[in-house]
């Protein structure tokens, strides 16, 4: 089990420099954990895509297909207080966007559930760094990881 933060999941939908090497971490093992929030922050990246020229209408409509593929095989942490008051903590501790709080925070909550600490899949180069502070491996390696 792997938990996936937004900005890895971009590039399984569209061509970027890491398209490659997340496909290939998805195909070792399929079974995602998201945050209940990935899926709307992963439209609002593409659709910025879009906006930007980077993403044609009909890639952006490709796209959206395949995240609905996607999110219909994951397995989301639910919005809770338990996973609001982790991120908030997280906050106070470090530098991080409370999107990126929140995707820790559920990771987080994820890992305190009985299971051991699933690997964090990200692209974010700040959310990485926390993460590892926080005892997660990142995948890609962290010099991989940009946004």
């Amino acid at each position: 089990m792997k938990f996936w933060d937004a900005s890895a999941i971009v590039p399984l939908l569209v061509t970027q420099g890491h398209t490659d090497t997340l496909r290939a971490v998805f195909a070792s093992d399929v079974a995602m954990v998201v945050w209940w929030g990935t899926r709307v922050e992963v439209v609002s990246a593409l659709s910025r895509l879009a906006r930007e020229g980077s993403l044609s209408s009909i890639g952006l409509r490709d796209a959206i297909r395949g995240l609905s593929a996607l999110a219909s095989h994951w397995t989301e942490v639910q919005a809770s207080v338990l996973v609001r008051d982790r991120a908030e903590e997280l906050l106070r501790h470090h530098p991080l966007r409370a999107g990126d709080a929140l995707q820790l925070a559920a990771a987080l909550v994820v890992s305190t559930g009985g299971s051991s600490m699933p690997d964090l899949v990200c692209c974010d180069d700040r959310l990485t760094q926390v993460a590892i502070i926080e005892g997660f491996d990142v995948l890609p390696a962290p010099a991989a990881a940009k946004r």
